[in-house]
């Protein structure tokens, strides 16, 4: 399949997804969002913000390339895994941006109800309830004011259950 001209970056989700057959990464000259049953695509490339520093601009794309997942795109209880440098968390989806989060040993030893506000690039700027490769996933816990950080996001997969039962 050719490239189309007017592409300068693509979503691609390389993690399996859960009704997927095999381990191979997905990749596409399209965007691609994960819907509960089904994969739509469309060919809108992103395109540079010119209010946007080429920082950010740069984030943005680089976020996209890398891959991730959109929550509100994701069926309800599906179960991810996320391994970050430091840890592996196992996350449920709840909607509406909650989830049951588990996996670090002071936070999360035990799935706790979280909300959870998106990824960013370790600064001010979040990409709202989406969970994205090589971004920090930031949560909020009940017993804590301020939003919890992870370390960089490494990957990001369903569980074994997941892909057996969807």
């Amino acid at each position: 399949m050719r490239e189309p001209a007017n592409a300068i970056f693509l979503m691609v989700y390389s993690f399996t997804l859960p009704f997927a057959e095999t381990a191979r990464p997905i990749a596409s000259c399209a965007r691609i969002i994960l819907e509960p049953r089904h994969l739509t695509t469309w060919t809108e490339p992103f395109g540079v913000h010119p209010n946007l520093s080429d920082q950010v601009n740069n984030n943005i794309a680089q976020s996209e390339i890398e891959g991730g997942v959109y929550l509100d795109h994701l069926p309800f209880e599906c179960t991810l895994e996320i391994e970050t440098q430091n840890r592996r968390y196992t996350l449920v989806n709840l909607g509406q941006g909650r989830a049951l989060l588990c996996g670090h040993p002071l936070f999360c030893p035990q799935p706790v109800l979280v909300t959870i506000e998106g990824c960013s690039w370790g600064g001010s700027m979040l990409k709202s309830a989406y969970l994205g490769r090589g971004m920090h996933l930031e949560f909020r816990h009940p017993q804590y004011e301020t939003p919890i950080v992870t370390s960089r996001i490494v990957d990001i997969r369903p569980t074994k259950d997941e892909k057996t039962t969807r």
